[in-house]
This record gives C-alpha cells, structure tokens and sequence, in this order.
C-alpha cells in the first residue's frame, strides 16, 4: 500500500446508498405493487420470501416475522419456555439475547466466551445445566457459528432445546451446515445494517420440524388459528409484504455481499497483521463479517483517533448482558466471566461493506498504522 496513494478523507461504517442505488427502481416498483395490491399484512409477497429463505437456509420451513428480537421471543413461547426456566446463553452479544429470555419470564444462565471467536465456550455449557435448564441458545456472533457439533451433542445427552440466535450470520456456515439449519429454531434479523437487510424492522425462524413450523406460524398471529379461535396465546409478529419483497429483491445479491467482505477481510487482515489483533475463523467455519471486529488494549485511544479521522466504527459490545443494570435480579457480578468483559474493553469494529473501496480501506489502514507507530 503506498501511503501516497490515500487521498479518502472519511469512511462510513455502513453505506446504505451504495448498496441500495442499484436496486432502486426494483424496490420502488416492488413498493408500489404491494401498495396497489392494498395487502399490507402476510399475503403471498410473505410466502415468496419465506419459500425463498427456507432454500437458502437449507431448512424445511421459514416464517417471516417482525424482527429478529420477535424471533426470539417467538422461538421462546414456542418451545413453552416461561417462568422459572432457564436459557444458557453468552453475556457477550446485543441485549435482545437475554432480553427476550427474560421477556418470557425465564433467566439467562451466562456462559463465558471463547476469547478467540467471540462465541459461547462449548467447553462451559455442561457445567450450568440444571434441573431448571430447557434450552441452549447460541449466538452465531459477528457472522461466524458457534461451535454447534459440541452444542448439540450436549444438548441431545441432556435433552434440551437449540435455539441459534443467527441475527448476524445468515449465510454463515458450521461444516457446511448453514446457520439456523441445525438447532430446533432458527432466528434471524433483517435489521437494516445487517448484510441482508430491508428497509425497517424485519426477521425470520427457521425449522426443520413441521409441528414445531406450524405452531410458530400460529403463535405469529396471536395463536390464532382458525381466525378468532386461541388454542394458544401468541403475539403479533407478523411480517408486512413490503419488508418481505425487498428481503425477496436483495436475497439474490447476497453471495456477492459476503463475497466482497470476505475479500475486505482478507486484504485487512494482510495490512493489519502484527498490528492489532485480527478476526479468528475457526476450522470448517464460513465467516460472513457482520462485522470485522479488531482487538488492542488501547481501544479508546484508538477510537478516539478513528473519529478524529472521520473513520466509521462501532463497539460490540461495550457492556457484557451481566452487568447490565435490568439484569441485576439474576445474580451475576462484575469478574463472573473474564473474557467477555476483558472483549468489551478492547474490541472495535471496523467498516467492512462489500461496497467499501480499496482507497477507502488504505485510509482505515493508514490511520490504525499510523496511530501505532507515533
């Protein structure tokens, strides 16, 4: 890289109108179809998508639902996990995790990360099963899967439920299985940042199990079914067409959006390497790059320089689910899991879209060179 050559001045985290300018006029007719059709709730637009999702995903079923956090909790009251139950997860993730445990009533039960991956430590889990235990929910965390040959061999000897929180990892892969195809239950998120997003809220679940699809899709309508006749209390996450269509548009680009972050990764990690510690992809694993997250103990040092030099760049996650104030009834305290808290003080990530130029990443590159060897 010739440091001559950087003539960037800024670099977003995320820029949404170079990936949405060449699907344009596809999303506003698409708009104004549904518009005209005057069907805004389900509809075939929905069914399209989810037909679409569920090849893709490699699963046999996938309902479209109204977020990824509804997912979760959607995947939750599904299974009948509610009151004094309880869910091992990692404290090292987005609040919706342990929130939506917490919203059905159950609690967390936090397991440390593995400090290379990010990811719950498989390792930990036998450890934390109690009589109270109903499910494991791995988070598949910055685009790369949990190590789930472990987490299902465990969750089989005790009986337990899989749920993979695959917010961030759709078309990421475990051994050639892609996420949401191996646990009982898929979730994912459509948020807009995500590498598939649409224009608002938006998720999905994914099963293999064809009692379990129906029920999801039941509770998705207030456990409805048939209409104003409640065998179940659900909730209300159903998913509006519009959001399904711009899923169905932009679904048939995103091998070439992991394609180019994966490419934005490796040319980081060649100009990066020795400098700060770099993304770890384990054996057999596809990494997608949700986030390209770089480690260094003088994180805030470093934030504050990216800033200064106008560098998009975002930490997940600042405070470990712990420690977090609305969790505080579940007994946990600061020293309880060392490796999530020490990622919490030293992880940044940094601007990884498949539109991002090489000029742009010289920029990043330059600066994070430059602020090491001053």
């Amino acid at each position: 890289m010739s440091l001559t050559s950087v003539t960037v001045t800024s670099v977003p985290l995320l820029d949404l109108d170079a990936q949405y300018a060449p699907i344009r006029s596809q999303v506003l007719k698409a708009f104004e179809e549904v518009l005209d059709s005057k069907q805004f709730i389900l509809g075939p637009r929905v069914e399209q998508m989810e037909k679409e999702m569920a090849e893709y995903c490699k699963t046999k079923y996938a309902i479209g639902v109204s977020s990824g956090t509804d997912a979760l909790v959607l995947a939750l009251m599904a299974l009948n996990i509610g009151q004094g139950d309880e869910v091992i997860t990692t404290p090292f993730t987005f609040f919706a995790t342990a929130g939506s445990i917490a919203r059905v009533g159950a609690k967390a039960v936090f397991v440390d990360i593995d400090p290379l991956t990010y990811n719950i430590d498989p390792k930990q889990i036998e450890a934390k099963i109690t009589s109270n235990t109903k499910a494991i929910m791995p988070v598949h965390l910055f685009g790369q899967m949990a190590d789930m040959g472990m987490i299902m061999d465990i969750a089989k000897r005790h009986n337990l439920y899989v749920i993979e929180d695959a917010a961030q990892a759709i078309g990421s892969e475990y051994k050639g299985q892609p996420a949401g195809s191996i646990g009982d239950i898929g979730c994912f998120s459509f948020f807009p940042s995500k590498n598939l997003g649409c224009c608002g809220d938006g998720g999905l679940v994914t099963t293999q199990n064809a009692e379990l699809a129906e029920r999801l899709e039941i509770m998705r309508v207030h456990g409805s079914k048939p209409k104003y006749y409640h065998h179940v209390i659900g909730g209300n996450f159903r998913l509006d067409p519009i959001q399904a269509a711009v899923l169905s548009i932009k679904l048939p680009y995103l091998e070439d959006q992991h394609l180019n972050r994966q490419k934005n990764a490796a040319y980081y990690d060649q100009n990066l390497k020795g400098v700060v510690g770099l993304p770890f992809v384990a054996d057999g694993n596809r990494m997608i790059y949700n986030q390209y997250t770089i480690r260094t103990p003088q994180r805030d040092a470093l934030q504050k320089e990216l800033n200064d030099k106008k560098i998009g760049n975002a930490v997940y996650y600042p405070v470990p689910l712990h420690i977090q104030d609305c969790f505080k009834d579940w007994g946990y305290k600061l020293g309880d899991f060392p490796h999530s808290e020490a990622a919490a003080l030293e992880v940044v990530s940094l601007p990884i879209y498949a539109e991002l130029s090489q000029a742009q990443q010289d920029y990043v590159i330059h600066t994070i060179k430059h602020f090491f060897n001053s």
